[in-house]
């Protein structure tokens, strides 16, 4: 029997405590690094939206974002989605970034942005292949020194900001189906993993800074915590992708789309439409 799955605003007290477990769950994280209760209702109450996600009546999962302002606009950031384990393949993840969609759009906001791992490639192909975001700002260590955020010790905490304008056509065409993926083999790549190596153990090469194509890839890991504790390869994929990216986004590179598969590559296109 199919579950039935439920997304709907969260605004009782019970609820917030319940976002507490999930968040601890789903992150492992420290009291110290929670988003307490009172910090979710204060922002519900100053215009935050907290969605959750319920199967079969349980709670198992939530989408959170806040009222902020980005390049001189009034925005939406999200600051966490969270599904808990025994629920993670239902696409509960889409499904909730959708509802926040929605539910943004109603009250007169075209922009939600949120930052991630970037090589976390699950989390890319999902900001950018199924929802449509883009990605032109990388933040270099932008937590700091934070054990629970780095993907591993000594590992930088750098993250992707990603926009997504809630109206633009991609965004629109996603919202209607992912579009098909783009053969990886038809495209130059910035960086790439060394050819007579294979995963986990593969490092990249020296990133092709000479590339000026339209289109170009970079590839990352699939998995990338399987490279943990495989003599600082998670540190040198790093280095790699952060030199890429910040090459080209000073170059008027965007991040629009996202190859997932036995490879993984994020898509660079030269002077596109800016987000909106």
């Amino acid at each position: 029997m199919a579950s039935t799955i439920r997304i709907r605003p969260l605004r009782a007290h019970s609820e917030y405590e319940a976002c507490i477990g999930i968040q601890r769950r789903v992150w492992n994280r420290s009291d110290l690094e929670i988003t307490p209760p009172h910090q979710l209702q204060v922002s519900v109450h100053m215009g935050g939206i907290l969605l959750g996600a319920f199967v079969d009546g349980t709670a198992a999962g939530y989408v959170y974002s806040y009222p902020a302002v980005f390049r001189g606009r009034t925005i939406q950031h999200s600051h966490h989605l969270a599904v808990l384990p025994e629920y993670q393949g239902l696409g509960l993840g889409k499904t909730l970034k959708w509802a926040q969609r929605e539910e943004a759009l109603a009250r007169g906001y075209n922009l939600i942005t949120w930052t991630y791992d970037p090589l976390q490639a699950r989390n890319a192909n999902l900001n950018l292949h199924t929802l449509g975001a883009a990605g032109r700002t990388y933040l270099d260590d932008f937590y700091g020194p934070a054990p629970s955020l780095a993907l591993e010790e000594g590992v930088p905490t750098d993250r992707l900001l990603v926009e997504w304008p809630l109206m633009s056509k991609r965004v629109c065409d996603r919202a209607a189906g992912a579009p098909p993926r783009l053969d990886p083999e038809a495209y130059p790549k910035v960086v790439v993993r060394r050819p007579e190596q294979s995963f986990p153990r593969a490092a990249p090469k020296r990133p092709d800074f000479s590339r000026r194509e339209k289109t170009l890839l970079v590839e990352v890991p699939r998995a990338i915590r399987d490279l943990k504790g495989l003599g600082g390869l998670i540190a040198t994929w790093q280095k790699a992708v952060r030199a890429a990216f910040l090459r080209y986004f000073e170059a008027g590179y965007v991040l629009t789309d996202f190859v997932s598969g036995e490879r993984s590559y994020y898509v660079l296109r030269r002077s596109p439409v800016r987000p909106r």
